[in-house]
């Protein structure tokens, strides 16, 4: 008999997933991505990219040197995965007073960390201002001060990245864009992918209780990381209600996505 898929559940039924940018999240900071100032006038920013290998980014910082562009390819790893994923964002100044000056940026299980330094080019003297593209505007967000600070996206606790719908990766220029997909093969087994980014190799963790499937991660704060996060999530159900399956559930862990071959009973 075949082993099959768990839909995605919210934890609260009345408030939704704790995350909907992944339904694996159940405790540190939401969203796609996370801007915050830094001391030095340097501005920090954690972007999700799952799947994609450090090697596999490339950042530029466009003529007007307001902006960078970022691009990232997620290879397609296993057989069974739907596609390769490829990303792409920009961001930056949002002012006309200031310029970036210069930005590094390191990729790692999945997320990148970008610092971008800028400077004030009207009032060379004064600190620049506090004003950077954020990313998803949600209802309700007070745009009042434009440009100098942008409330949206500043706040990875924001009460809109809470609730019943998932969202799907605003940053996915080809490829699937959800942090879940499955395919039931031919022989009976089941093959599942979950992204987890910012978990290392050796923080997944793979259990089985009366016949389900439960994955688990911890991913480190790291660099000016707000926090740490904890993805956790029953992913699939075999045939028979066991603890142990009759055959190993093989799992691929590389760059912050785990992808598990479950078979049958």
């Amino acid at each position: 008999m075949a082993a099959v898929p768990l839909p995605a559940v919210p934890q609260s039924p009345a408030e939704g997933f704790y995350a909907i940018n992944n339904e694996f999240l159940m405790n540190g900071p939401k969203g796609f991505q996370e801007f915050k100032i830094l001391e030095n006038d340097i501005m920090f920013v954690r972007m999700d990219f799952p799947g994609v290998p450090e090697d596999g980014v490339s950042v530029t910082l466009e003529p007007s040197k307001t902006l960078v562009s970022v691009r990232a390819h997620a290879p397609k790893v296993h057989a069974h995965d739907f596609s390769h994923r490829n990303y792409l964002i920009i961001t930056g100044l949002v002012c006309g007073c200031c310029e970036i000056s210069g930005f590094t940026y390191h990729m790692t299980d999945g997320v990148l960390r970008l610092h971008l330094s800028k400077t004030n080019i009207l009032h060379p003297q004064r600190p620049s201002c506090n004003s950077f593209l954020g990313g998803i505007r949600f209802r309700g967000d007070d745009l009042s001060g434009c440009p100098h600070r942008l409330p949206y996206n500043r706040d990875p606790y924001h009460p809109a990245l809470t609730g019943p719908v998932l969202m799907r990766h605003p940053n996915v220029a080809e490829g699937t864009a959800m942090a879940y997909e499955s395919k039931q093969l031919e022989n009976g087994s089941l093959y599942v992918r979950l992204d987890m980014p910012g978990v290392p190799k050796d923080n997944f963790n793979v259990s089985v209780s009366s016949g389900k499937v439960k994955v688990t991660g911890q991913a480190p704060a790291v660099s000016h990381d707000s926090d740490g996060r904890f993805y956790s999530g029953d992913v699939a159900m075999l045939s028979a209600p066991v603890d142990v399956p009759s055959r190993p559930i093989k799992t691929i862990i590389k760059d912050g996505v785990i992808r598990l071959l479950i078979p049958s009973v």
